[in-house]
């Protein structure tokens, strides 16, 4: 069981807190402006990635495959970050981090889940708790920026309030929807809410991802940031 060293950020203090993974879930196609998801759909379909099943949808995803370093590793060459919000159920207490949705753009064109096995999640060290910021939950604003190469400038990727996207009740609401065991499974469980669309006409496969949660009534912020290293080191060797 993956456990996650955090840091709960409240006003004026920060206390640790050890978090164990029991469970995790991407929630994708998330947008409340149906025209904002078929964008996204449309966006994905031009690098090749087939349209989802349904709208939203919810995929598990390996419950020891998330992180909070700040590198990771990657089989291929194209791959991308997305920039989400993310729950996490502890018991009756919930936590709102950062993180992003690091996905294998090749494989996704072949299997969705799978591709979202490849590559890890990566989530904020620091956390607020949900009840701090629920009241203004459409206000928060999710951003991202990406490097194409080690040196660059960065480049402004995503920007969008979280009111353009399903809010944390309906999301949670979706999830137990599709859980058989909701009351006793809860608990452990961390969502992924699924992204905003890139501000780019096209998917940048980077070298490095920054995401932020803009809480502008506190002047406060989360933030997850990560280099991309690619397994490239060895002569010959496939990847594919």
């Amino acid at each position: 069981m993956k456990t996650l060293d955090l840091e709960v950020m409240g006003e004026g203090q920060s206390l640790p807190m050890k978090f164990q993974v029991r469970r995790m879930v991407n929630a994708g196609y998330v947008g409340r402006n149906l025209d904002a998801v078929k964008a996204h759909i449309e966006e994905l379909q031009r690098d090749g990635i087939p349209p989802p099943s349904s709208v939203p949808m919810i995929l598990p995803v390996l419950s020891d495959n998330i992180t909070v370093e700040n590198c990771i590793e990657v089989v291929g060459s194209e791959t991308s970050g997305e920039v989400e919000v993310v729950l996490l159920l502890d018991g009756k207490d919930i936590f709102v981090g950062v993180g992003s949705d690091h996905t294998d753009r090749d494989i996704e064109r072949q299997s969705l889940v799978k591709s979202k096995q490849i590559s890890p999640n990566i989530l904020s060290r620091k956390v607020w708790n949900y009840k701090e910021v629920e009241s203004r939950w459409d206000e928060l604003l999710l951003q991202s920026w990406v490097k194409r190469d080690h040196g660059d400038e960065e480049i402004l990727y995503q920007k969008a309030f979280l009111g353009s996207i399903l809010s944390a009740a309906e999301l949670l609401a979706l999830v137990e929807s599709k859980m058989s065991d909701w009351s006793s499974g809860r608990n452990g469980l961390v969502i992924f809410s699924g992204t905003v669309p890139t501000l780019t006409k096209d998917i940048i496969y980077g070298s490095y991802f920054r995401g932020e949660l803009i809480d502008s009534r506190l002047n406060r912020k989360l933030t997850c940031e990560y280099d991309i290293q690619t397994l490239d080191y060895l002569k010959d060797a496939k990847t594919v």
